[in-house]
């Protein structure tokens, strides 16, 4: 089984200009379906969360706004997304759909949310698409039901999880780590555990040379109990947003190192997929795939 957070609610109505970054969370379950890579039952479908895990991660005010609509024009352009009942809606499952992947995980050793990776997402604002910070409350969630001790985030966007690390700043039970471009949003950079800011072009050799060395030092270092691995495709040299040069195989490999650690120590992984922003939807699609089959090859 690899159990997988999907929900058509991703689907919901946006103006033309927002639709293309949306229109992965649709193709992408059907292309790990009929490449074999999953199947339905691999799926499932969560429930709106509970408003107190979100609420041990992000302000009330800022919850509040997010809940009646309020939320002001200028904040509203700073996410990217017009509030709507849908949106709000979508975030509070994309958020279950990682605190659910989380105990899945515990059980199967990895699962996915196809959606998530939300880590622009701050205590008390939003921006860059990211309303709620998924892996962050999953990781709250975790830390108070004392299903974990030591937590690694993993993050390997092409930006930084700025929102991740101010969430994060004086929690000593969670390490954050940030490999991200240097010269990408966001411009002004938070202060995560760990960051490593990449020059624009960084092709594979360099990168993979900088993913194998560092994410096993930290392994042994923080020793975590459970790790969040957001497996971001805007790494690659055809994305619109990002200013990397790795290629799909590099994308493939990076994830293979990650899972490949994470199940040799025997540590649950949560994945959250993250950007993807190439020109053509089949990079971003093909990509994203590689993730499962990875941990499908890897686990199962």
């Amino acid at each position: 089984m690899l159990p997988i957070t999907y929900h058509p609610i991703y689907k919901h109505p946006l103006p033309e200009n927002h639709k293309f970054p949306m229109l992965k969370y649709d193709l992408l379950p059907q292309q790990i379906l009929l490449h074999g890579i999953a199947e339905e039952t691999d799926f499932f479908e969560p429930n709106p969360v509970d408003l107190a895990h979100v609420l041990a991660i992000h302000e009330k005010e800022y919850v509040n706004s997010l809940l009646n609509y309020t939320l002001d024009a200028k904040a509203q352009r700073k996410i990217g997304f017009p509030l709507s009942a849908a949106l709000v809606e979508r975030e509070l499952r994309i958020a279950q759909g990682t605190i659910s992947g989380c105990e899945m995980a515990m059980q199967a050793g990895v699962a996915f949310n196809i959606a998530g990776g939300t880590h622009h997402a701050f205590s008390n604002c939003g921006e860059a698409f990211c309303m709620l910070n998924d892996q962050a409350i999953a990781a709250k969630y975790i830390l108070n039901k004392k299903l974990a001790t030591k937590i690694l985030i993993v993050d390997l966007d092409v930006h930084q999880g700025n929102g991740t690390a101010e969430i994060f700043q004086n929690e000593a039970k969670v390490f954050t780590f940030s490999v991200h471009g240097k010269n990408n949003y966001p411009f002004r950079k938070e202060i995560s555990d760990m960051d490593i800011a990449l020059e624009d072009k960084t092709a594979d050799e360099e990168y993979l040379k900088i993913i194998k060395e560092f994410v096993p030092k930290l392994i042994a270092q923080q020793k975590p109990d459970f790790i969040f691995y957001l497996s971001g495709v805007d790494i690659l040299a055809t994305d619109k947003l990002g200013k990397l040069g790795c290629s799909i195989e590099a994308c493939r490999k990076r994830d293979e190192i990650v899972l490949s650690l994470c199940k040799k120590h025997e540590i649950p992984v949560q994945v959250s997929m993250g950007g993807g922003y190439s020109p053509e939807i089949k990079t971003i699609v093909d990509a994203h795939s590689n993730t499962f089959r990875v941990a499908s090859e890897i686990y199962f």
